[in-house]
């Protein structure tokens, strides 16, 4: 199947937009810590962001978070209408993310044909999910992606390019975007890519080897409700070249030496655990994972308290530590077992990984109109 990662019409801050105030770390960051949303929210105070554009998981059983979503509707229609966005068409983002050990992991950003993707279980598209789909958690997704007009990605797809034939042979042009990120988040750079330029990388994607194009490597849930609202929209006789029948996302190869996985770690909150610390060891990362789920499940449910999914193993045992918590600490799991598992044995369980540490995730940065 060809043209499944194709440019796009993209959308950014206008020229002079002070960046780092613009760009935010990924919803489902720092969801047992609401006072990090509180003071990036106080830094970024009224300037254009997109902070203002999402909901951050954190919030996501306040009491006012119908509010919110209220108001992240509103500011996306105030933005559009505004002198805020500029448009970039029909191209390629070359991403280079410098992290905060110093290494420079390099993405494409694009939008993917959710035709060519499906996250149910034993599903054979050449877009496949890595983990487990909660369809509980859609819900909430698949309802914003109704009420948006704009979408921001932090979804990552992962290629298995072994000869680097498609980031390694690109060719960027004018530099979008080149500024340090909120907080320590480390250096982000955009380059775009268009016309010939692009044709040859996606020449380069399509012409990828495998039945299995491109796996998840963050963002499963997004890429879900996308691919739900999707279906809605076809079943009520959209055209086939709707907007939503697309998806901006992040293609990175698994294969650069930038890539990390990190487990994600099992912390329980409000329970009568006393600062209790559990590492789990093992080869296999699913039995890992679903044993931690279980302990943790049990637990909860002889203890009382809720469970909460940590990325970075300071900050679990900084939050296990304090009363009331406890924590089942995973391995981090080989990235090379990825693409070979999903083929043999279908998805991980959910949360089995995490690619980058908390800060090193994915950032919202650019828009993409869906209606």
């Amino acid at each position: 199947m060809k043209d499944i990662f194709t440019p796009a019409d993209i959308l950014l801050p206008r020229e002079g937009t002070d960046m780092t105030r613009w760009a935010a770390v990924a919803c489902d960051q720092f969801s047992a810590e609401p006072a990090y949303w509180e003071a990036m929210s106080a830094f970024v105070g009224g300037a254009p962001s997109a902070l203002r554009l999402m909901l951050p998981e954190a919030y996501l059983h306040a009491p006012d978070v119908e509010e919110r979503k209220a108001a992240m509707c509103r500011t996306m229609e105030e933005y559009l209408v505004g002198d805020v966005f500029r448009e970039i068409k029909d191209s390629y983002v070359f991403v280079e993310r410098t992290l905060q050990n110093g290494a420079v992991r390099r993405g494409l950003v694009g939008k993917i044909d959710l035709e060519a993707y499906d996250w149910t279980p034993g599903a054979v598209s050449p877009v496949r999910s890595t983990e487990a789909t909660v369809p509980e958690r859609l819900p909430t997704r698949v309802e914003l992606r109704r009420r948006t007009a704009l979408e921001m990605p932090h979804i990552v797809l992962f290629m298995d390019d072994a000869q680097d034939t498609v980031l390694g042979r690109a060719e960027p042009g004018e530099v979008l975007y080149d500024f340090d990120l909120y907080g320590g988040g480390g250096r982000v750079r955009g380059r775009r890519i268009t016309g010939p330029a692009a044709e040859a990388v996606k020449a380069a994607i399509d012409a990828l080897p495998g039945e299995l194009k491109f796996a998840m490597g963050d963002g499963n849930h997004s890429l879900a409700a996308a691919k739900n609202r999707w279906e809605e929209l076809k079943a009520a006789g959209a055209a086939m070249d709707h907007p939503a029948r697309y998806a901006l996302a992040e293609l990175e190869n698994l294969r650069d030496e930038a890539v990390a996985f990190y487990p994600i770690h099992r912390v329980v909150f409000g329970t009568d655990a006393g600062g209790f610390i559990e590492e789990l060891a093992g080869d296999d990362t699913g039995a890992l994972v679903a044993e931690a789920d279980r302990l943790a499940r049990d637990y909860v449910a002889g203890h009382g308290g809720r469970v909460d999914y940590i990325h970075g193993t300071a900050e679990a045992r900084r939050l296990a530590a304090q009363p009331g918590c406890g924590a089942w600490l995973l391995p981090a799991m080989d990235k090379a077992e990825l693409f070979p598992h999903i083929l043999r044995q279908g998805n991980y369980p959910k949360k089995s990984f995490s690619v980058g540490l908390t800060l090193d995730k994915r950032w919202y940065l650019e828009c993409r109109k869906i209606r």
